[in-house]
């Protein structure tokens, strides 16, 4: 028996699943909620895994793999569903990750985002960082961000530099150019130069992934334009560090200001599997821009940055461990997600034992 590319995608549709392994040696895999599923069937055999990558892949894109060891790009299944899929060779066999792209974008309330950072789709320029690990719902945050933007701004021209393109945006109030790089343009950079010659408001960047696209991020922040981008970082000073840090020593200090001044607000997520019933939850930690944030920036005291979000709930602000204590209390997530992902590990240990030591005095009266 030989599977075929349609039946497999549709399982991952019809089972709401986010990724499907290929590999030689094992049946095809799915990913539900996080876990890896087996489908019931035969081993993949080399020719099955070659066989299901020529069923959806181009010429060109074989011919990269073979160069280069990969290729990256976007599939539409019908009107069911879009994936991004990856070809690889390992072991000197094809092998394939696809990922589901939800058709449904999200509202803010449905991700879970508070109301602060709806204001920073209204701001005339800056730079707005969506941070986390690989698969933490980044591109789904950043796609319901400009779909807001979409419906509800008509003052706004959106260009989005993409690897491969996820989400199409149809045009409604904004005008919306979507540009995928080494198709429509050979890189995030170039995209980015040119953006600044094509009347753009908004600017979405896939990913901040080198020195080149850092700089002209920040720069198209600074000359008007509002620039949201990605990287793969979690918490709002490691993200600083990380941007300072990619330049040289003699630029840093020029980095710092100019980011003390043009960036809105860092945005980290995390996807936590939920504890009372199927499904992922985000959390999230959200640092403001403040005159006393800035300075600190400017400063080089990124160090110190965490204690100011802990204080800023009037702007919007929130730290990870706070929202982790948050959906614990809610029973959404468990106690061992809270003590794994906490950044201050110790700190959190001492809430959940007054959690606990209340609850037994509670118990008690």
């Amino acid at each position: 028996m030989s599977y075929q590319m349609s039946d497999l995608l549709q399982l991952v549709v019809s089972e709401g699943s986010s990724d499907l392994h290929l590999r030689v040696g094992i049946p095809p895999v799915i990913r539900v909620n996080g876990v890896l599923a087996r489908v019931d069937g035969p081993v993949l055999r080399p020719e099955d895994t070659e066989e299901l990558m020529r069923s959806m892949t181009s010429e060109d894109h074989i011919q990269h793999v073979r160069e280069k060891g990969g290729a990256d790009f976007g599939f539409a299944f019908g009107d069911a569903a879009r994936f991004r899929v990856s070809v690889f060779k390992e072991k000197g066999n094809f092998g394939m990750v696809l990922r589901q792209i939800p058709s449904k974008l999200l509202t803010m309330d449905q991700i879970g985002l508070p109301a602060s950072v709806r204001e920073l789709l209204y701001k005339p320029r800056g730079l707005v960082l969506v941070t986390g690990p690989t698969g933490s719902g980044k591109t789904t945050t950043l796609a319901s961000m400009i779909n807001i933007m979409n419906e509800q701004r008509d003052d706004a021209h959106i260009i989005t530099i993409e690897d491969p393109i996820e989400y199409y945006h149809k045009h409604k109030k904004a005008v919306v150019t979507q540009r995928e790089v080494h198709i429509d343009v050979p890189s995030f950079a170039e995209a980015l130069r040119r953006a600044l010659r094509q009347d753009p408001d908004v600017i979405l960047v896939g990913e901040l992934r080198d020195l080149e696209t850092m700089e002209a991020a920040i720069t198209a922040a600074e000359t008007g334009h509002l620039v949201f981008g990605t990287l793969h970082t979690t918490g709002a000073a490691k993200t600083i560090d990380r941007i300072t840090n990619a330049f040289p020593t003699n630029q840093q200090e020029q980095i710092r200001i100019q980011l003390s001044t043009v960036l809105q607000a860092v945005i980290s997520q995390l996807l936590l599997p939920r504890a009372d019933k199927p499904g992922r939850v985000a959390i999230f930690e959200i640092m403001v821009n403040t005159p006393a944030i800035g300075a600190l920036i400017r400063d080089n005291k990124t160090f110190r940055i965490n204690s100011d979000i802990q204080t800023g709930a009037k702007y919007g602000m929130m730290t990870l461990d706070s929202c982790l204590m948050d959906k614990y209390q809610q029973g959404m997530i468990s106690q061992e997600e809270v003590i794994t992902k906490a950044q201050d590990p110790a700190g959190i240990l001492v809430k959940l034992q007054e959690l606990e030591n209340a609850r037994v005095a509670k118990a008690a009266a």
